[in-house]
């Protein structure tokens, strides 16, 4: 544990206290005796935590001022405010202040080192979350010009600054994490925590403990999501993977916004905004009994659909040139020079989704080839297991000429209305025929027009 703590007490024999005991459970410490010592400390280096006395030397809010001082070099750092002349006045203002916590002198030693671990764990928690906004393929933006991606941008925009909860349904690796990020990146809970519970990847047995946390014998307290989200958002990830004897437990808690900790006696209150997603069909789910109906309904207030990257071939071409950029600024590479209109691009599956388009452009500046033709043979073995002259190859040498011929022109035009994100001018362009004719075999071949 390598949590910097700064204390700040004009009484010698508290400050020494402090500093034995958040010593002893491993945390690195600083010490301050008084306001102007405390002011070199902050402007020497800021901590990751601080504890403060209200009352110092200057003044009787002395410790107020210090919070704020801090708070205008970094928000994020977790302050606990503690005083001997406590009062209910106090302690609201240096809540409103931005304090992480308030307590009272004499304090209970338990008590306090909770508060330091809970500050501990979302400073770090802040920290991974504000690294992630820099981190390589990150964005807050959902690259794309298709149909469906602008219209859940339109959602974004109006859902992210209400308390409604958000089901997002959308296949692995197609973007659900990212939009659930870029809801809190916009709403009002936006200089809150954002947490992800995944329930894909959590053992069965210890969902609750990490969605409610536990109360040791010893005394000590395991946070689970729900307490590491107040104020914040919670995301539940792949939320079918919940066991069914947790889901009512969740059920609840979305009724009382309260819950006990495993082991714990006492209603622990929160406020959190709950998202939720899924790779499968919740309906589905439901029917075969893996999922609560009325846990369902109580989920999707607001429903958000992302459909596979195949569905949205006209979104690929950005994405490219997205993930190229970039890749060669993390690389520090020049940018790669990949023909969007590749056909085993254009035509690959792409079961997983952008992930997997974003990991086939990775592949390609890691080999670093220094041609287009080095380029176009690295995608194609890449996707040749999968890609759309395989499918051809396998699916229709065994059927009449004829009925291979109109097998293959409906899967060609649909990928190519699919590209052109269904502008039928654009695609029978593309295609080399006139729009009517185009109206005409589409009609035949059964294939339904979109916009």
């Amino acid at each position: 544990m390598s949590t910097e703590i700064l204390i700040i007490d004009d009484n010698a024999d508290i400050r020494n206290i402090l500093n034995d005991l958040i010593s002893d459970a491993g945390y690195k410490t600083r010490v301050a005796a008084n306001y102007n010592q405390a002011l070199k400390e902050i402007d020497k280096k800021l901590p990751e935590v601080a504890i403060i006395d209200v009352k110092l030397d200057k003044g009787d809010n002395d410790g107020i001022e210090l919070l704020s001082h801090i708070k205008q070099k970094n928000k994020d750092i977790p302050v606990i405010i503690i005083s001997g002349h406590a009062n209910i006045e106090m302690a609201v203002k240096s809540l409103k202040s931005g304090a992480f916590e308030f307590i009272q002198k004499p304090f209970d030693k338990e008590r306090l080192m909770n508060f330091v671990k809970r500050a501990s764990e979302n400073y770090e928690l802040l920290k991974q979350n504000n690294y992630l906004q820099t981190k390589l393929f990150h964005s807050f933006e959902l690259i794309g010009s298709s149909n469906n991606i602008t219209k859940i941008n339109e959602q974004i925009q109006k859902v992210s600054n209400t308390e409604s909860r958000v089901f997002i349904c959308g296949p692995t690796g197609s973007g659900k994490e990212l939009i659930a990020r870029k809801i809190h990146k916009i709403s009002n809970r936006k200089n809150k925590p954002f947490i992800i519970l995944n329930g894909a990847l959590l053992d069965a047995k210890k969902y609750e403990q990490e969605l409610f946390g536990k109360e040791k014998e010893d005394g000590s307290i395991s946070y689970g999501a729900l307490e590491k989200s107040s104020g914040g958002i919670l995301l539940i990830d792949e939320v079918t993977e919940i066991p069914l004897e947790t889901q009512s437990k969740i059920l609840r808690v979305l009724t009382d916004q309260k819950f006990k900790r495993l082991n714990g006696n006492n209603d622990i209150n929160v406020d959190v905004r709950l998202i939720c997603s899924s790779s499968k069909d919740l309906k589905e789910e439901i029917i075969i009994g893996n999922f609560r109906e009325d846990l369902y309904h109580r989920l999707n207030v607001f429903e958000i659909n992302i459909k596979p990257l195949n569905e949205r071939i006209s979104d690929i071409p950005l994405l490219i040139k997205y993930f190229s950029k970039k890749i060669s600024e993390n690389y520090n590479i020049k940018e790669l020079e990949i023909d969007n209109n590749d056909s085993y691009i254009l035509n690959h599956n792409w079961h997983g989704n952008v992930r997997e388009l974003r990991n086939l452009i990775e592949r390609i500046a890691i080999l670093q080839p220094d041609s287009k033709e080095k380029i176009s043979n690295i995608i194609k073995e890449s996707l040749k297991n999968d890609g759309f002259t395989d499918k051809i190859t396998e699916n229709n040498l065994s059927i009449p000429l004829k009925e291979a011929r109109e097998k293959f022109e409906k899967e060609y035009l649909t990928i190519q209305l699919k590209k052109f994100n269904g502008n039928i001018s654009k695609t029978a362009s593309f295609v080399g025929m006139e729009r009517s004719a185009l109206h005409r075999k589409l009609k035949g071949l059964g294939i339904k027009e979109f916009n």
